[in-house]
């Protein structure tokens, strides 16, 4: 299965005359993914050559049988759950050309052994702190410490709970809460349903939806607690894909930086492209429009480098401190998250927040995890 999607890598569709060229977004259409869609109804990916699909979790056939990797196995479906299959893992499988990650997941595929080191290409936001993790602030758990004990609604990442118990513990906590794991796409209700007292959100749009609501939350930023953050979230890329498609790559890239300029430039034009599209793009999908324009108005400010007027570029010294920490903390180890631990390379999550996480990773063999090649000069 996978030398299939290793062949796959070395080949594009086309249609017609234009090539075919798929992004696997990492959640229902919304404000990080602006960009994309302003490029696609500008015309902007047409004028390139490009006929561009913008699939997300929550289309039908998202999660195809095709796909050769699921998200760990945590989720892998021996339990009688049909396999979680995320953006990367449509990449790593050739049925996505792009997919969408948070940097811990850069670096996870990146450390995986059997798995292909996908790349990030493009850091869709500029400001590194935009996302949080959240309590209701009628909880009274006012502050990163005050979640010791609590119940921590978990994407079950690799690195996520241990990241989440390092901010507690930054702020004077022992780092001890439950991790539950919700259906992805319901976690941030289990918090306002009171099902959850605590989950990791983006401020651009969940923190705006809390505002739209009238939901006052505590907020702890990420980079605010000890971490030095690396860029959320990513657009990623198969190696093996890039090297043999650079043209393309560069036309998207390029079609997407100016999509992301506009955007910026216009955020209420942006969020009416979002709201019309997804109904197109994503079988019916109807994003909320004063969600999207509240989202759109955000990041208008954070979307390209003030410095520079850039796009997507990602500095090697952001990348080397994140990983840094990460090594620094003991995050940085071989155990993969699974429902059905081995004890050997594969952990529960309460196996991995207790240090029970497999051997340390050789800062030095980590590989170089990003690249700003295919982005316009």
């Amino acid at each position: 299965q996978a030398s299939t999607a290793s062949k796959r890598h070395s080949t594009m569709s086309s249609q017609g005359d234009l090539t075919r060229v798929v992004v696997a977004l990492d959640w229902t259409p919304n404000g990080n993914h602006l960009g994309f869609y302003v490029a696609k109804d500008a015309g902007l990916y047409h004028a390139a050559g490009l006929d561009v699909r913008l699939i997300c979790p929550s289309d039908p056939g998202f999660s195809p049988e095709s796909s050769a990797y699921v998200a760990a196995p945590d989720t892998d479906g021996n339990d009688g759950t049909s396999p979680y299959v995320t953006p990367c893992s449509k990449v790593a499988a050739g049925d996505a050309h792009f997919g969408i990650n948070s940097p811990e997941g850069v670096v996870g595929w990146n450390t995986a052994p059997g798995r292909p080191a996908l790349k990030a290409v493009a850091a869709l936001i500029n400001n590194r702190n935009s996302s949080a993790i959240v309590t209701l602030a009628s909880s009274g758990r006012s502050r990163p410490k005050d979640l010791d004990g609590c119940r921590y609604a978990s994407y079950a990442a690799r690195f996520e709970g241990r990241i989440v118990q390092k901010m507690i513990q930054h702020d004077g906590g022992t780092g001890e809460y439950e991790e539950a794991t919700p259906p992805m796409l319901g976690i941030w209700n289990t918090l306002l349903e009171g099902k959850a007292d605590a989950t990791w959100i983006f401020l651009q749009w969940e923190g705006v939806e809390a505002k739209l609501r009238g939901v006052d939350l505590n907020i702890f930023n990420v980079c605010d607690y000890g971490m030095p953050y690396a860029y959320a979230p990513c657009l990623v890329a198969h190696p093996d894909w890039l090297a043999a498609n650079p043209d393309v790559a560069k036309r998207f890239m390029a079609a997407t930086a100016e999509g992301y300029k506009r955007a910026a430039a216009n955020p209420l034009a942006a969020a009416d492209t979002l709201v019309r599209l997804a109904v197109t793009e994503n079988n019916g999908y109807a994003v909320d429009p004063a969600l999207a324009q509240g989202s759109a108005e955000y990041l208008a400010e954070h979307f390209i480098d003030k410095s520079t007027g850039a796009w997507g570029r990602m500095e090697e010294d952001v990348w080397t401190r994140y990983i840094a920490w990460l090594w620094e903390a003991g995050l940085l180890t071989t155990g993969m998250q699974s429902r059905h631990p081995d004890g050997g390379k594969s952990f529960s999550l309460d196996d991995m927040r207790a240090g029970r996480a497999g051997e340390k990773i050789p800062l030095d063999s980590v590989p170089k995890v990003f690249t700003n090649d295919y982005l316009p000069n």
